[in-house]
């Protein structure tokens, strides 16, 4: 068969990333300067930001001439995290020391587009000048006071998101795990002291193929092997039912439900999207039957689908948010579980806590990164892009690749396992100066920082179609 498109050996340059002049602002032309003074003006702006200084010039290719003592100095930085870090990751053979926008350079001076974003972390693109700003003048103020005192940023902080959210509350909190946490805690305690369910016979209904962390108890009701093999005993008060089956999930509630916890795409399972009716019909069978829905928008929230939240686009709103990632805008990490108070105000002093969570410095990113998504610039943009990636991908499907899924500008590709396994791709990508990250073997995921040109995306593409040429 014939690819869709032609390829050469020069693609594996990247095209030219816009200077001052190609700054993506509210229109194309505004510069970097002006996005400075706005930052300066407010601490926190609407506006979208690409990389603005020249670096992405065509004098900065993938390809570098680094010599041999800096690839020396790329094996000694490995060799150091293989000997003294633990081996709980597999990362590509790349040494990241610099990121600009939706590029990153790494020890050697080579420059790689990023296409996983940290997982979606850094969704607003590596260093962006407006989130940057606002860490920096907190470092200069003060940066913890844990919660035995009031501070001046976590009011404003926690007042912007819920009303992002149209909600009542917050809960600050750290990583995203530590969300799913206190998000079990508080739909038991709400099932206890309102619902009026037994004590200590509560249950939460799940998905199969869920991810939601690796704390002991989230990997209780995980159906991969990896995430448990070795780690029991695990904590009872889960049911797992089979993801987009709504008639199934309402065939599990039963008197002790206390609530539904979903991804609203499934990330880790190699973003897998439901049914359209699947997210209406949860939320109609939650609140018929007095379960809270919990939506784990760890992942899918914040722009990446193209809406503030992947329920947006579903059109339903659930009880309580599970929000991390980009909340900290890849600066620090922030997460948060948002409700109403008739839910999370079941929480009493002394109950739950974190001696990080809602500090000042956290507070402040969170903040600027809620007025980042204010305007819908950023959901906007990520919505076309993620059109014009998606169209592009599924013009490979029959030429190495078997499918494609995705909202946004999120998706997943699920190569051709008699091909090549993810992994293999990926390393292959590395290579073209593409980083993306595969999962469950043979499946890859593109979620590169919402700022990405069209353009560069159109060249990840064509790195794609380059290496499954190879590849045939």
């Amino acid at each position: 068969m014939t690819p869709p498109h032609g390829h050469s050996e020069a693609a594996t340059t990247p095209p030219p990333t816009p200077g001052a002049a190609g700054a993506v602002v509210t229109s194309a032309e505004r510069s970097r300067s002006a996005a400075d003074s706005e930052a300066s003006a407010s601490g926190f702006g609407g506006h979208l930001w690409a990389e603005a200084d020249g670096s992405g010039s065509a004098e900065h290719p993938t390809q570098s001439d680094s010599s041999s003592a800096d690839r020396r100095t790329a094996a000694t930085f490995i060799a150091l995290e293989e000997e003294h870090a633990a081996h709980n990751y597999h990362p590509l053979e790349v040494v990241v020391s610099h990121g600009e926008g939706a590029w990153v350079t790494d020890v050697t001076g080579r420059r790689y587009l990023d296409c996983l974003a940290a997982y979606s972390a850094v969704n607003f693109g590596h260093g962006n000048p407006v989130l940057v700003d606002a860490a920096k003048a907190q470092l200069d103020r003060i940066t913890l006071t844990s919660r035995a005192f009031h501070n001046d940023q976590l009011g404003p902080f926690v007042t912007a998101l819920a009303a992002l959210a149209r909600k009542d509350m917050v809960l600050p909190m750290n990583t995203g795990a530590e969300a799913v946490e206190s998000g079990i805690k508080i739909a038991r305690a709400w099932g206890y002291r309102v619902k009026g369910v037994p004590r200590d016979r509560a249950t939460i209904i799940v998905a199969d193929g869920n991810f939601h962390g690796r704390t002991t108890t989230i990997i209780s009701f995980s159906g991969d092997p990896d995430a448990r093999n070795d780690f029991g005993p695990f904590t009872p008060g889960f049911v797992s039912v089979p993801y987009g089956d709504a008639a199934a999930l309402e065939a599990a509630i039963d008197e002790t439900t206390v609530a539904v916890l979903i991804e609203p795409i499934q990330g880790e399972a190699g973003i897998v999207v439901p049914p359209a009716d699947y997210l209406p019909a949860v939320r109609e069978i939650t609140a018929r039957h007095r379960v809270l829905f919990i939506a784990d928008e760890i992942q899918s929230g914040l722009g990446r689908t193209g809406a503030t939240f992947q329920c947006d686009n579903a059109g339903v709103v659930p009880d309580l948010y599970l929000l991390g990632k980009a909340l900290g805008g890849g600066i620090v990490p922030v997460s948060a579980v948002v409700g109403n108070a008739d839910i999370l105000g079941v929480l009493k002093p002394g109950e739950h806590g974190s001696t990080f969570g809602g500090n000042p410095l956290a507070a402040a990113v969170g903040l600027a990164v809620v007025g980042l998504l204010s305007t819908g610039d950023y959901q906007e943009r990520a919505r076309m892009l993620g059109e014009r990636l998606l169209a592009r991908l599924r013009t490979l499907i029959g030429f190495g690749v078997v499918s494609v899924r995705g909202a946004g500008l999120w998706a997943g590709i699920d190569i051709d396992p008699e091909l090549a396994s993810g992994r293999e791709v990926c390393e292959r990508l590395m290579e073209r100066g593409v980083l993306a990250k595969d999962t469950h073997g043979s499946t890859i995921r593109l979620a590169p920082p919402i700022v990405v040109e069209p353009e560069d995306l159109d060249w990840a593409v064509d790195q794609l179609e380059a290496v499954l040429t190879e590849l045939r």
